[in-house]
Order: structure tokens, then sequence, then C-alpha cells
């Protein structure tokens, strides 16, 4: 019983102290003394709480605008946002505060973070990489501007990071049509990813899908398309083997070859009797 009544007397004592807080800030809120807003803004920040401390950054971005202040509120404000979690919104404010303030002290960093507050936020491979690309030309931005920061090896790091995830995008996206046996946009599909990707990790198998998908497209086409088709993919064929002579599709695509050359050879045949 008395364990209980202890409990209980713990509970209201929090509940006070929670209530008194809430009472406090909300006095902190109404307050017309800015100073004294823009004071307790900082101090809830550097004590973590950054919600209180967005809160009040918010109605101050606007309160001291264009003032010697400004770029400062502007850049706690981003960093009260990046405390809560909402990248977006701090990504903005960022980028916001290096157009509105370029020579200030903070423009430096708010070029970092803007890059890295879309890395953040970047989606999964699956999905459009729009932001992916912001990521990429911001932090890009910020090594070109200061190529001599201690952040350098990190928005390189990040970087590599976010063109691996175009990379396995464009390998995704490719290998989607040649999945569902849509073999002329396969064959668009999987050039494209490899020219604008040279040196990716899944080269071997989008040379593959390629030769592959050209061979099945030319074995299908209609008498008129057919011997093109054909020629393109025996063309495809000794690009792959040249690049890949020890392929472990070496077996697979020897019996392209010698369809194609077989099918070819017919359709030279019957065009020069005919």
């Amino acid at each position: 019983m008395f364990r209980k009544m202890r409990n209980l007397g713990l509970g209201l004592v929090v509940l006070a102290v929670f209530l008194s807080s809430c009472g406090s800030f909300n006095k902190i809120v109404k307050s017309t003394d800015y100073e004294f807003k823009y004071k307790k803004a900082v101090e809830f920040y550097e004590e973590g709480d950054y919600v209180k401390a967005g809160t009040l950054f918010q109605e101050l971005v606007n309160i001291y605008r264009g003032t010697s202040k400004s770029d400062k509120i502007y850049y706690f404000y981003a960093k009260s946002m990046i405390g809560q979690k909402d990248y977006l919104m701090a990504g903005h404010y960022f980028k916001t505060l290096i157009k509105e303030y370029p020579t200030s002290e903070y423009v430096e960093e708010a070029q970092y973070m803007t890059g890295y507050c879309a890395y953040l936020i970047s989606p999964k491979a699956r999905l459009d990489q729009s932001v992916t690309q912001d990521a990429i030309d911001a932090l890009q931005l910020y090594i070109n501007l200061y190529p001599f920061n201690e952040r350098v090896d990190e928005a390189n790091r990040l970087i590599d990071e976010l063109r691996d995830k175009l990379v396995y995008k464009s390998y995704l996206s490719a290998k989607l049509y040649f999945d569902f046996e849509n073999f002329k946009a396969a064959v668009i599909a999987l050039d494209n990813s490899l020219n604008k990707h040279p040196d990716s990790k899944y080269r071997e198998e989008l040379r593959y899908m390629l030769l592959k998908a050209k061979y099945l497209l030319a074995v299908g086409s209609v008498s008129d398309k057919q011997e093109v088709r054909l020629s393109s993919a025996l063309d495809e064929y000794f690009t792959f083997v040249d690049e890949y002579p020890e392929s472990k599709y070496k077996k697979e695509v020897a019996k392209f070859y010698s369809t194609t050359s077989k099918m070819l050879n017919y359709k030279v045949e019957e065009i020069n009797i005919n």
C-alpha cells in the first residue's frame, strides 16, 4: 500500500514538473521580448531540445530577417530540424542560407549539409533517384568550393555510395524489361545503362542480357526485320566474348552464336536465291 502511494506521489511530482515546464515554455512562445526568445532558443538547442528550439527559431526567422543575426538563426533553425530528423526542411533552410547570405560564416557548413540532408532522404534504389542526384551535385559542389576542408573525404565517400545506388537503379530498370520479356525495350535500356555507367559492377550481366535480348528479339522477328536483328545479335556476341572470354555464360552464348549464324546464313542464301 505504501509503495503504491509512493509511486503515485512520484507520478504526481513528475506531472507537476511537466505541466510547469509546458507553462514556462508557453510563456516564452507568447513573449514579445525577441532577444529573450532568441536566448532561450539557443539554450534549448544546446540542451538538445530541438523541438522547442525549432519552434522558437521558426518564428525568429521572420522577426530577424535582414538583421545581423539572420544567418545565424537560419543556421540554428536548420540544425534544429536535423535534430528532429526533418532532413527535408533542414536541407531547405541550409539552401536558403546559402542563397540569401552568401558571405555568411555558416555557408561552408551549409553547403556540405545541403548535400548531406539530401543523402539522408535519398530513397531506395527501386524508387525515383532525383534526390540522389541532387545530393551528388551538392556534395560535388562542396568539394569543388572547399577542396582542402576536412569533410572532403567524407563527401567523396558519400558520393561513391550515392553513385553506386544510381548504378544499381539503372541495372534494376534495365533488368525489369528483360525479366518481363520486353526485349525491344530491354535492348534500349540495357544499352543505355552500359553507356551511362561503363564501369558498372553489373557490366558482365548487363552485357549478357543485352546479347540474349538481341538474340531472342531476332529469333522471334518477322521476316523483313530478321536479318538486321540477327546481324546485330551476332555483333553483340563478338563484343561479349572479346570482353569476357572466360565468362560463366560462355556455353550459353556459344549456342546463341551457333543458332544466329545458321539463321543468318539461311537468310542470306534465301535473299540470293530470290
